[in-house]
């Protein structure tokens, strides 16, 4: 991506320390915020907090905190260690220009990249409207009719279509049929994934009849990764006959010039989006695709847009059929996605945008030409070319010289791919030029370029038209395309306009200064696959941050490769299998799980292989010992591990959790600590010290990679050393562990944020963050806990990092519930509390470290108020139907409206705090009819036109 940053000068002076940047309260407030509390220090607070028998003593060995300009220094130098070179190594992964209207005001922008997951519609519609606009995108280049919200990577997304098939087809066959021309790390991943859920894989050659024997489904490339395009509809039919499904892996831009797989018969499509527009980064991280035929919309794994209405009839966007979430069908979960690429995918979908289905299709055709450019002038040298049908890659047979002739291209400055000792791949992109072609064909003795005919005949091309909704065709100039962005972000509520006090998701500061460094070429323009001597500096990131990692956690190893937190949890279970089997105890699958798990928890241990046992929950919010005891009775030798989450999910340090662990090794199962609550943990304990075998870690929590809407995330998984040979390996060497993700280093690219975040912090800083997130949360539980209770706490009656707010009581008095609450908070400002997590009826806040005591206070004011609005509820003063909190969220529109018959004035509704009347964020729509958009899919992009003049039901895309 030639258009990203240059690397900055960084010989300025040194800055003052970034601790105090990233810590909101500076020393007044911190002490005002004890008071309040009743301690007289943070460190006075973390004793009384925090059980003495899991606290670390020993100081984290890291580097001294540096400054700003260090950390920039420092970074450079790293990223001055990887060499770009002209990547034609294709396999997935396509080097492309990234437009800087979108770079500067979509990728690079804190209204988007800290904005969270959309499960508050009404202040997201923005991101949802882009969202939508990538399904679009998918199913109409795919032909099929509905696709999600993008999945984490190509690979993983041919593992969702594999579980999809499996469990959506009446055949009882256990075998999967897999294209041997698939994506080498599509195929290690597949494997992988498989074997945890006892599939057979069985690699095919499509060019031959299928084999006997039954099989549920088939996985099929196109293009193939050797290039060649196939008609692959005749085989399509062919397993449909015999009662399978069929999955096409395809090429994104290629579907602008190929039949797409929906025309072919294919059930399924996926890929990676990743060439619209979306840098390499090193393999990481790129919006996966799925998209599928009518019938299958209720089997889609992972996050669906959808459009639903508000209260007054407004066409809304929301996330659809929620009731697949794992918060719900936990066990019963088919996916443990409970994330997405949202960020990634908004820049593939504004992409589709900027260049419309014309400009696409011009990209495609040049890259086709130059691809058909190199084959003919390699044919006209002697050279023998494989493939007579391609789109972007060429497949050269060189009988014991491919390693040659790619060290030949390396030296003038172009990777191609060494496909074996005989063949040599040439991938063709969007930034390639004729000069680079030039220098391919003279890497091979040819020193003339030559045009040629076509690599596609007509029997494989595309007829039909996409992409014709208005808004692929209304924003061609750089103006429009600017304002377009600035609308849909204007529309959401993100941490750049407040505080957003997420329980379990640590919403804190991403500072410029860590996010910067994405951008720079040398981070952002690698192939996963280039040669390990171009990519120094990216080794000596990441083996310097596992390291760090390491330490922070109290683990010996940690592999950065899972690219969502789901991911880390499956690949810690995976590890504890392997380890189990190494020993001759394969029996050993029990997974123990207390009741108020993560939802990704269960649905993660099934997709490992294992069977779930809950372990109840007592009455202070704690695992259930006598429970725990029993259950570890009943399942002793077939016990593999339990799944805590410390602190715990009800927001405590619990005492006893040495104790959990000691029983459960007593019994010959591993610990597994989920990471998702770390940001109370880093600097004053470490899980892999007291009691944990493994991890998974947040670093799109508690290690400062923005949410981006929902997602990407990073999702380490640490270990101690008995667990270290079971870690995944890199997926495209066969000698290596099984892989969990597409490239070796999962969402490398973002890592350099998490780097400079502790090079910033420092052992202290961190360990002060720490103290400071625990010092707020307290002080929230402390002044809201006579408005509303504080469900549970912990030794001293205090909570870690995160409270929960108890409003069953005042909704059993008044009819006001917990999502009123969450819709009223959006009239003062606010993104809501995790609502009706971990306990229906609640609220759970977590302020993190990052919030100043002015935001603190202006939230702990509006929960107030809002308290007061509920007595008059109570009091009879407002009928609970027409209250503001009914009746919240109030737009623009409403409060402006001719006729105003409420018993509140419009003042109450949409200013009711003094603040607002100088800075006020108006949600775009009303509450909405969730239930409406289930009963009613519509999951592409409606026109306008279309809501006006006919109901939602009949706009549907299904």
């Amino acid at each position: 991506m030639s258009e990203m940053h240059d690397q900055p000068s960084c010989g300025a002076t040194a800055a003052s320390s970034f601790v105090p940047r990233h810590i909101g309260p500076d020393p007044v407030a911190t002490a005002h915020m004890l008071d309040a509390v009743g301690y007289a220090s943070l460190d006075e607070l973390t004793d009384a907090a925090v059980p003495a028998q899991i606290r670390n003593s020993a100081p984290m060995a890291l580097p001294a905190a540096r400054t700003e300009q260090q950390v920039l220094t420092d970074l450079a130098a790293i990223a001055g260690r990887n060499t770009v070179r002209v990547s034609m190594i294709g396999q997935g992964y396509s080097p492309c220009v990234t437009p800087e209207v979108l770079r500067r005001n979509l990728l690079e922008s804190p209204a988007w990249y800290t904005a969270y997951t959309p499960y508050q519609p009404e202040i997201s519609q923005g991101r949802l409207e882009a969202l939508l606009t990538f399904q679009t995108v998918i199913e109409d280049l795919t032909g099929l009719p509905l696709a999600g919200a993008s999945l984490l990577d190509e690979a993983t997304a041919v593992v969702e279509a594999m579980l999809l098939m499996r469990r959506s087809n009446n055949n009882p066959s256990a075998r999967l049929l897999v294209d041997d021309d698939c994506f080498p790390q599509t195929l290690s991943v597949l494997r992988t994934r498989a074997a945890a859920v006892d599939i057979e894989i069985e690699l095919v050659d499509v060019s031959a009849p299928l084999p006997d024997g039954d099989f549920f489904g088939i996985v099929l490339q196109s293009p193939g990764a050797s290039g060649a395009v196939r008609d692959l509809s005749a085989l399509i039919t062919a397993a449909k006959a015999r009662s399978a499904m069929s999955t096409v892996a395809t090429d994104l831009l290629s579907l602008t010039l190929l039949t797409p797989p929906g025309e072919l018969g294919a059930d399924i499509a996926v890929g990676s989006a990743q060439r619209f527009g979306v840098p390499l980064f090193f393999g990481g991280p790129h919006a996966g695709y799925l998209a599928v035929r009518s019938g299958l919309e209720r089997a889609l794994p992972g996050r669906l847009v959808g459009v639903s209405k508000d209260v007054d009839g407004a066409a809304a966007y929301r996330l659809a059929l929620q009731t697949r979430e794992q918060h719900i069908r936990r066990d019963k979960a088919t996916s443990n996605i409970c994330t997405a690429q949202a960020l990634l995918a908004n820049v593939a979908a504004m992409y589709a945008v900027y260049h419309g289905p014309e400009g696409l299709r011009d990209i495609a055709s040049r890259v086709h030409a130059h691809a058909v450019s190199v084959a003919a002038s390699l044919r006209h040298g002697g050279h023998t070319v494989v493939h007579d049908q391609f789109f972007d890659t060429v497949l050269v047979k060189t009988p014991q010289r491919a390693g040659e002739l790619v060290a030949r291209a390396k030296t003038l400055g172009v990777n191609l791919r060494l496909a074996d000792a005989d063949h040599v791949g040439i991938s063709c992109d969007e930034t390639t030029t004729a000069e680079i072609t030039t220098l391919v064909v003279k890497a091979f003795g040819v020193e003339r370029v030559v045009p040629g005919r076509s690599g596609l005949r007509s029997g494989l091309t595309r007829t039909t038209p996409y992409l014709q909704h208005r808004v692929f065709h209304e924003h061609r100039s750089e103006t429009a395309m600017m304002r377009f962005l600035r609308r849909l972000s204007d529309r959401d509520l993100a941490l750049d306009r407040s505080m957003i006090p997420l329980g379990s998701c640590t919403m804190k500061l991403n500072s410029a200064v860590e996010m910067a460094p994405i951008s720079w070429p040398n981070f952002a323009n690698i192939h996963p696959h280039a040669p390990a001597e171009q990519t120094g500096g990216y080794r000596e990131l990441i083996t310097g941050l596992e390291r760090w990692l390491a330490e922070i956690t109290g683990y010996d190893r940690v592999s950065l490769q899972p690219n969502a937190g789901s991911q880390g949890e499956l690949a810690g279970l995976l590890a504890i299998r392997a380890y189990h089997a190494s020993r001759g105890e394969q029996q050993r699958r029990v997974c123990l799980i207390p009741q108020s798990a993560h939802g990704t928890n269960a649905a993660s241990a099934v997709l490992a292989g294992m069977r779930v046992v809950v372990v109840g929950t007592a009455e202070d919010g704690s695992i259930d010992l006598a429970d725990l005891r029993a259950k570890i009775s009943a399942h002793r030798t077939e016990l593999a591990a339990i799944m805590l989450t410390y602190p715990s999910t009800h927001g405590v340090y619990e005492p006893g959790v040495t104790g959990v662990c000691d029983l459960v090794h007593q019994a010959g199962g591993q610990v597994y600590i989920d990471g998702a609550n770390l940001n109370a943990l880093v600097g004053i304990a470490r899980p892999g010290h007291f009691g944990g075998d493994v991890s998974h870690l947040n670093l799109h929590k508690t290690f400062c990679i923005p949410h981006g809407g929902g997602g990407p995330g990073v999702g380490p998984v640490a270990v101690r050393a008995h667990l270290a040979p079971f870690l995944p390996g890199d997926p495209c060497d066969h000698s290596a562990n099984s892989p969990i993700a597409a490239a070796a280093y999962g969402s490398a690219g973002i890592l350099p944020i998490t780097w400079a975040y502790i090079a910033l912090m420092g052992a202290a800083g961190l360990s002060a963050a720490t103290k400071t997130a625990v010092l707020a949360a307290n002080y929230v539980a402390a002044r809201l806990n006579e408005h509303y209770p504080v469900l549970y706490t912990g030794p001293h009656g205090l909570v870690a990092h995160e409270c929960i707010l108890d409003l069953r009581e005042l909704t059993r008095r008044s009819g006001v519930t917990a999502e009123d609450v969450a819709k009223r908070l959006i009239d003062y400002g606010f993104h809501a509390p995790t609502l009706s997590f971990p306990v229906k009826g609640t609220l759970m806040v977590e302020p993190t470290e990052s919030e100043d005591l002015a935001e603190l206070d202006r939230f702990i004011d509006a929960m107030i108020a809002i308290r007061n609005e509920i007595d008059m509820v109570v009091w009879g003063e407002w009928p609970l139907e027409s209250s503001p909190l009914r009746q919240a969220p109030h737009t623009a529109e409403m409060v402006c409206a001719d006729t105003w018959d409420l018993p509140y004035s419009r003042s109450t509704a949409a200013f009711p705090a003094p603040h607002l009347t100088v800075d006020k964020y108006w949600p775009p729509v009303r509450r909405i009819d969730g239930a409406h958009g289930d009963r009613n899919l519509v999951c592409s992009c409606p026109d306008v036109e279309a809501f006006e003049s006919k109901p939602l039901a009949e706009t549907a895309a299904l």
